[in-house]
């Protein structure tokens, strides 16, 4: 936490009368000459501060967020009016040039190094519109493939992702993405466990924590650093509720490779472990509970399945090696006598524990939450008030009581006419392999042949690991087309670029928190778009006209006013709609009774009457579905396998490199901010590296170095602490790349040194954190950064190019394929269900599935119970075993 409420206030209380503000004191007091007009981000809600139609400042929300971050005060008034802003319409020189000539040669090896030309929107929306219909002619829809997943973009409801998928389907669809990166293993394997995701569930509410948990132990969970962002508005109400856990006298552990910002808040004990070896611990303490017979057996009885099958697998029995903590000391790196420490420690007190998404961002990363879900069933402790395990606390201010009650909700993305599609992580594998079969969640697919990417409010550039094999894939893409309001990598690397507007200089409307739902939040439209930059709904509008479909994508020809008051009055909020818009928030009661909810409560007190969404309605320590699967990669037990890269098999100098969700920054989101400032080395990423590796390399804290392996190289700014165990060092991800003239990257994006390697047959999901590489004293960088800086310009914006060119007549022969046919509970599910990391296509997920997934996923939706009737009775008319 980088600043807390008291010095918050005192500090703003001193910058008031500073000419250069960036952040006024909620009770500030203004001129006739400047305006408060209320808006909000993912980063928190605020008044913006505007004078002569210029953002001067913001304004945090008194009494609503608790700790405003630098990201707000900051990061969102730098970042607006930053160089890197896209003003206008551009197209990559080469791709220009190869349009007009009537040539297939658009040198695609220069995206990325080349100029741009700056064009008017028309000839910019003639020339998308012209690829789109080129690719569709050539390889039908599926050639166009949606990289815009996840909608982090902004907070509101008119997100890129939403309205792109919108326009796609309007004209047949396109490929997608399916999973994401954040959860993509536990997501798919969970389901299949406990009966839910679990990655993107509600925690037991923080007052059972604090009065009935003893030990909080947090696995790789950084909530302090994580929950200053949210995926809707954050307003960092669990921060005080932490210190009251604190106080309440919890004692907090942390198993981590390093000390995080949360271990530093909680005064947690720290335990040292080698990353990607948390299964093997787990495995061990499981093992010591059972020879000890410290493990509930009338629990396992009751509430899971399999433990016969588990426990030989802890004994090998099964023929692998028997699990004792001196077998996991020898993996973990953590003492022998500590293991059995730790077991006893929570066999004998009630233990909740925080499972951090990162464990299951690793090889094999499906066995890292089960293994720990194993621990705790054989504690007997899942359901149980103050205990057991919770995989999102670090996400969405997990903790929080949750409302239950309805959020704005707004365009439907409607059908997918198109099947086909990419788990999040893979999508190199698929440009590279088109038509090639690959195996998901126990189905058998095959990836589209993909010559056409639209990318709209997504940086996948940054997001995709093994950077360098990607640009190599990207040659074989005939046309990227990417929308956004910064220079950032996919920007850089497109070939038609349509400059998007920011949320501060366009109407929406949002909601938060994430799990809580218990305030909307009015987005007004603070400041004239910069430049020529237009609103995303404006883009696609304009498409959709060239498209003859612009009535259906308005929702009938529905102004964004009317759309926005429509989802207003789709939600619980009792405020009339004109003063909510007047004020900014609309606050929505929680019940008492939320106060008091558990995870996996109901499960606990009826197993019978509230059984699990798994096949045997039990937590399954043994899955039968991953036995008939058959996958060499993901047995039926909980299992250690050895990464493909870990410190185990390292060689002398290698060392293990992780790379968290970065404390200054939505993933890339940011990045351009100076706050960036706060964390960076010489302009470059930070790597966190031990002293005594440092020493060996002769390197001192502030030193650039480089650190590289056969994937590629970076250069990042050394911070030497021993807040890092030996051998580790982290880099945080999702900063902007920048190649200098040997390919590596002088900006330190983490993702040229991951790999793309998959963590599973049943996921596909990303392994971003089981990375090897050397690191050594860089003498060589060159001496400025340029991620930050926009690419060469040429003006030729009053060019005009013949309509004829684009070939706009093909419309008129696309078939109607306007979703207009779509049922209440299908229009429901595209509309609110798919928005936040749900999956896009029904037949992803069986029935069974289905009712443990929309147990968490109705209440983050916001729908009633009978909107929940509804899109259950589509859900189980096309689900996977329908």
């Amino acid at each position: 936490m980088d600043i807390d409420r008291r010095r918050f206030l005192k500090s703003a209380a001193f910058l008031a009368s500073a000419p250069t503000l960036t952040l006024f004191h909620p009770d500030a007091v203004f001129g006739e000459d400047t305006r408060l007009i209320p808006h909000a981000t993912h980063y928190g809600p605020f008044k913006a501060v505007v004078k002569q139609g210029k953002l001067i400042g913001v304004q945090p929300l008194k009494d609503i967020d608790a700790m405003p971050t630098q990201m707000l005060t900051k990061g969102v008034l730098g970042r607006t009016y930053d160089e890197t802003r896209v003003k206008y319409p551009m197209v990559r020189k080469s791709y220009l040039d190869a349009v007009i000539n009537g040539s297939k040669d658009y040198k695609v090896e220069l995206r990325g190094r080349e100029e741009f030309v700056r064009v008017s929107w028309d000839v910019a929306l003639g020339l998308t519109a012209k690829a789109i219909l080129d690719t569709i002619d050539k390889y039908g829809n599926e050639g166009i493939f949606s990289s815009s997943y996840g909608g982090w973009s902004h907070a509101g409801i008119f997100r890129p992702n939403v309205l792109q998928g919108r326009f796609f389907n309007l004209i047949g669809g396109s490929s997608l993405t399916s999973g994401d990166y954040s959860g993509g293993a536990s997501q798919i394997s969970l389901p299949h466990i406990i009966g839910d995701m679990e990655v993107y569930s509600p925690q037991t509410s923080w007052e059972q924590i604090r009065d009935n948990t003893q030990i909080f132990c947090m696995v790789g969970c950084d909530p302090f650093k994580n929950n200053r962002i949210e995926y809707r508005v954050a307003d960092h109400q669990m921060y005080p509720r932490w210190e009251s856990i604190k106080r309440n006298g919890v004692k907090f552990i942390s198993i981590n490779p390093q000390y995080t910002i949360t271990d530093d808040a909680m005064d947690c004990e720290w335990v040292k472990i080698r990353p990607g070896t948390d299964t093997a611990l787990f495995l061990s303490m499981c093992y010591y509970l059972y020879k000890n017979n410290l493990h509930d057996k009338a629990y396992l009885d009751k509430y899971t399945v399999g433990f016969d099958k588990f426990s030989r697998s802890l004994t090998g029995e099964d023929g692998s090696p028997e699990k004792t903590p001196a077998w996991a000391s020898g993996i973990t790196g953590i003492p022998e006598e500590r293991i059995i420490e730790l077991a006893n420690l929570f066999a004998k007190n009630r233990t909740q524990f925080a499972g951090a998404w990162s464990l299951q961002r690793q090889d094999h990363g499906e066995m890292q939450h089960w293994a720990i879900i194993a621990f705790a069933s054989m504690l007997g402790s899942i359901g149980k008030p103050g205990e057991g395990v919770g995989f999102s606390w670090h996400y969405g201010n997990g903790g929080m009581p949750v409302s239950g009650k309805s959020t704005p909700s707004g365009l439907s993305q409607g059908r997918n006419m198109v099947k086909t599609f990419c788990p999040a992580s893979r999508i190199t594998e698929m440009i590279l392999n088109p038509g090639k079969e690959f195996l998901h969640n126990g189905g058998k697919h095959t990836y589209p042949r993909v010559k056409m990417i639209y990318n709209s409010g997504n940086n996948f550039m940054s997001h995709q690991q093994d950077t360098n094999k990607l640009i190599g894939a990207l040659k074989v893409i005939n046309t990227i087309v990417c929308q956004d309001p910064w220079w950032c990598a996919s920007t850089r690397w497109s070939d038609i670029v349509l400059p998007a507007t920011s949320t501060l200089e366009r109407n929406d409307i949002s909601s938060g928190g994430t799990y809580s739902n218990d305030k909307i939040y009015a987005m007004r439209k603070a400041i004239d778009p910069v430049a020529e930059s237009l609103d995303d709904i404006e883009i696609f509008r304009r498409l959709s006209r060239i498209f003859n479909v612009e009535y259906q994508f308005m929702d009938g020809g529905k102004s964004v006013m009317q759309i926005i008051e429509e989802a207003y009055g789709r939600s619980s909020a009792t405020m009339p709609f004109k003063d909510f818009w007047e004020e900014g928030v609309a606050l929505m009661e929680v019940p008492e009774s939320a106060d008091k909810w558990v995870r996996h409560g109901d499960f606990y007190k009826d197993p019978d009457k509230s059984p699990l969404a798994t096949k045997s309605g039990k937590i399954e320590l043994y899955c039968q579905d991953f036995a008939d699967y058959q996958l060499k990669d993901c047995p039926p037990v909980p299992t250690f396998i050895p990464p493909y890269e870990y410190l185990g098999n390292a060689e002398k100098d290698e060392v293990h490199v992780v790379s968290p969700h970065p404390r200054m920054r939505l993933h890339s989101q940011m990045a351009n901010a100076d706050i960036r400032s706060v964390d960076n080395i010489r302009d470059r990423e930070a790597c966190l590296i031990n002293t005594a590796d440092a020493r060996q390399r002769g390197i001192k804290n502030g030193d650039l170095i480089e650190v590289y392996n056969k994937r590629g190289s970076i250069i990042v700014g050394a911070v030497v602490d021993d807040r890092i165990m030996k051998g580790v060092v982290s880099i945080y991800e999702g900063c902007w790349p920048s190649l200098d003239k040997k390919g590596r990257c002088n900006s330190g994006l983490v993702n040229f040194l991951t790999s793309d390697k998959p963590s599973s047959d049943l996921t596909q999901a990303t392994t971003a954190n089981t990375v090897l590489a050397r690191v050594r004293l860089c003498k060589d960088a060159e001496p400025v950064n340029k991620a930050y800086t926009p690419p060469d310009i040429i003006n030729k914006s009053d060019m005009a190019l013949d309509a004829s060119l684009f070939g706009l007549a093909r419309v008129s022969t696309l078939r109607d394929k306007v979703s207009s046919d779509l049922s209440p509970g299908e229009k429901l599910f595209y509309q609110r269900c798919t928005v936040c990391h749900g999956p896009k296509d029904t037949t992803h997920f069986t029935k069974l599935q289905w009712k443990g997934i929309t147990q968490s996923m109705f209440p983050r939706a916001g729908l009633n119970p009978q909107e929940q009737d509804l899109v259950m009775d589509f859900l189980m008319k096309n689900a996977k075993d329908s």
